[in-house]
């Protein structure tokens, strides 16, 4: 579960944003802070994954509140929520490391995509926190995962590809279709369309079990 903290001075604003937080699965708000003193606070008592930051805060400029978020909470990412429009706080926002820059007003589905998307990227740091990475690996996590694969097959999300991916490569030993959907909760069918996908990209490689009566089943590990 991806843990937020709402950073904002408005009180009604800081409510609805936590609501939507809270509506996308995988995201949970921890605490919610309208001045930059109470985010330090809320930050270093609630380590939380992810703010949501307002730019224009009454004790503190936001872009100086994040410097001080990051000392208290160096692995904390920021997307930035804000009515400031102009180029140069956008910009020193964005030097500063920030995941994402949504200006006010904004829709539920725009918040909806950021926070998908940092989804997306947040699961691969965590299973490849103790690895040594290969280039596909910092393309994956710079958003470039995709750009030399084909498309999936009809009917397959990226989402799911996403959590297939991180089996196969946290599984120890090869693993087989039945198994991926039964860590899935799809049918064994689907996991293999997957499998078969990752396999054909020479990202995964199909290992044959021989034994019984019949064909002998294909089983997968990460092509590292």
């Amino acid at each position: 579960m991806i843990k937020v903290l709402v950073i904002d001075d408005d009180f009604m604003v800081a409510k609805v944003h936590a609501g939507f937080v809270n509506k996308e699965p995988g995201f949970t708000v921890v605490g919610v802070a309208h001045s930059s003193s109470d985010a330090v606070k809320a930050a270093t008592a609630l380590s939380p994954d992810l703010a949501l930051l307002d730019i224009h805060l009454p004790d503190m400029n936001g872009l100086e509140l994040l410097q001080r978020l990051r000392e208290v909470q160096p692995e904390l990412d920021v997307i930035v929520i804000s009515a400031a429009r102009e180029m140069d706080t956008v910009r020193k926002a964005l030097r500063g490391g920030i995941v994402h820059y949504l200006m006010k007003p904004f829709s539920w589905d725009d918040l909806r995509e950021r926070l998908k998307h940092y989804a997306k990227t947040y699961q691969p740091l965590n299973v490849l926190r103790d690895k040594e990475l290969e280039q596909a690996d910092v393309n994956l996590l710079f958003g470039m995962g995709s750009q030399s694969r084909r498309p999936l097959p009809k009917g397959c999300s990226a989402e799911t590809m996403s959590l297939v991916e991180s089996i196969v490569r946290q599984t120890p030993e090869p693993i087989s279709a039945t198994e991926t959907a039964e860590k899935l909760g799809t049918s064994r069918v689907s996991a293999r369309r997957y499998l078969e996908y990752l396999a054909e990209e020479n990202l995964a490689q199909v290992n044959l079990r021989y034994g019984g009566v019949g064909r002998p089943e294909r089983r997968y590990s990460w092509n590292s």
